[in-house]
């Protein structure tokens, strides 16, 4: 399968690093990121696209996560959901963001998670 993360990956930047293992690290942010945005989608069921846009975007900057744009952010977590559609596993994918930005992976895990939660919670676990 091929990955495509167009131009939003490469400037998602995190302005601290964790010094935990990449692997514990995507985890944690998984985790974390997944466990967040579940309290805010049950605390307000009835929000609207651009309320969760949003959310999405205040999550990302809660965590030091900064990006070109929100569009950038929103289209790179788009591209989250397309590739779990295609049957890639989340640390797969965490790995590739990884990979194609300066995210470390705490943040790259963060993002992953928070992308699924807004955007696909079809992929929650």
């Amino acid at each position: 399968m091929t990955t495509h993360f167009a131009q939003a990956p490469t400037t998602v930047v995190a302005r601290e690093r964790h010094s935990s293992s990449p692997p514990r690290s995507l985890l944690a942010g998984l985790v974390l990121a997944v466990a967040l945005l579940g309290v805010v989608a049950e605390a307000i069921p009835t929000a609207h696209a651009d309320a969760d846009d949003s959310n999405f975007v205040n999550a990302l900057t809660s965590k030091g996560i900064t990006y070109g744009s929100p569009q950038a952010a929103l289209s790179a977590a788009h591209e989250v959901c397309s590739e779990l559609d295609q049957g890639r596993q989340a640390s797969d994918v965490a790995n590739d963001v990884m990979t194609r930005s300066s995210l470390d992976g705490y943040h790259a895990g963060f993002f992953v998670g928070v992308s699924i939660a807004a955007m696909c919670p079809r992929h929650s676990r």
